[in-house]
């Protein structure tokens, strides 16, 4: 007995209710179908089908057996899929969603040498800090700085976001230095709008703990904008490190409160959940973790 066989058929029976149908399918007679499925039950020592004149019903160790073989046999041509793919070059079009800042400052470069890498692999960006639906607006994979909460999405890190608080030396000498996050409630802060509860920062030094409710004259929804106005003496802004970094080795912008730590999160590559994930998607996130993780280059030496 071709036990393959015998388990694809068996599957066919089962899906299509009929013993006529499922040899169709399979190009054999009904009788080498019926005597393939009895083989199958005597080589396990049990009666899968329960067989009428009318109609073919399931028994408990068949129902149990139907869902470990169709796992088996669906993991089997994903396997012969992939195989035959890493044959012929990745290609085809990937729609990417990423978050303004990080896109211009960081995923140019990346996506420039991953395209020279793999020239086949077309790649639609969209450019928004807003976090779009990748399900219902048809997006392949999103670069998110943000918890995941959408259980219909799955989540890759990439690197970790740190962030800081600054302030130019113009606006410093201005207003002074504060020593303590209280002291950040009498300063004009500068407020990224997108975040929730975004007039509340948190620090935390040694097990302490400090949340201060801040005010300031400037919300707005990009952290480009927002650390270009505290270059121009306009406040005090919480920057992730990967848009304030360059700045700061400037000395445009001084890192403010250095013994009081601001709570990461994390770069994310994000995507739907499916039962195989297409190459060119891994190829795309693989490629970044490569390039960007463990320690991204933008942190090093920074502190």
């Amino acid at each position: 007995m071709d036990k393959l066989q015998a388990m694809q058929l068996f599957v066919r029976v089962v899906d299509s209710g009929s013993f006529t149908a499922a040899a169709d399918q399979m190009d054999i007679s009904r009788a080498l179908a019926s005597k393939l499925v009895q083989t199958l039950e005597e080589s396990l020592g049990v009666r899968l089908l329960n067989r009428t004149t009318r109609r073919l019903s399931l028994t408990d160790p068949g129902r149990n057996y139907y869902q470990r073989v169709g796992e088996v046999l669906t993991q089997l041509a994903e396997a012969e899929a992939e195989a035959a793919e890493l044959q012929v070059e990745p290609r085809g079009k990937l729609r990417v969603t990423a978050p303004m800042s990080f896109a211009v400052r960081h995923l140019a470069a990346a996506v420039a040498q991953f395209q020279k890498r793999y020239p086949f692999i077309e790649l639609d960006l969209n450019l928004n800090d807003r976090q779009v639906d990748l399900v219902d607006e048809g997006y392949d994979l999103a670069i998110r700085i943000a918890q995941l909460a959408d259980s219909r999405l799955v989540a890759r890190r990439i690197a970790p976001c740190h962030f800081v608080a600054a302030a130019s030396p113009g606006y410093l000498a201005a207003h002074g230095e504060p020593a303590h996050p209280s002291e950040l409630a009498d300063h004009e802060c500068l407020i990224y709008t997108l975040l929730p509860r975004n007039s509340e920062w948190c620090f935390a030094r040694d097990g302490e703990e400090a949340s201060v409710r801040v005010k300031g004259r400037l919300g707005v929804n990009n952290g480009d904008f927002l650390l270009n106005a505290a270059a121009e003496d306009l406040g005090i802004v919480i920057s992730p490190t990967f848009i304030a970094a360059e700045e700061i080795r400037s000395g445009r912008l001084r890192c403010l409160l250095p013994d009081w730590k601001i709570a990461p999160s994390a770069i994310h590559a994000v995507y739907p959940q499916v039962r195989s994930l297409p190459r060119k998607t891994r190829l795309l996130i693989d490629f970044l973790v490569e390039r960007f993780a463990p320690e991204p280059y933008w942190d090093r030496d920074l502190r």
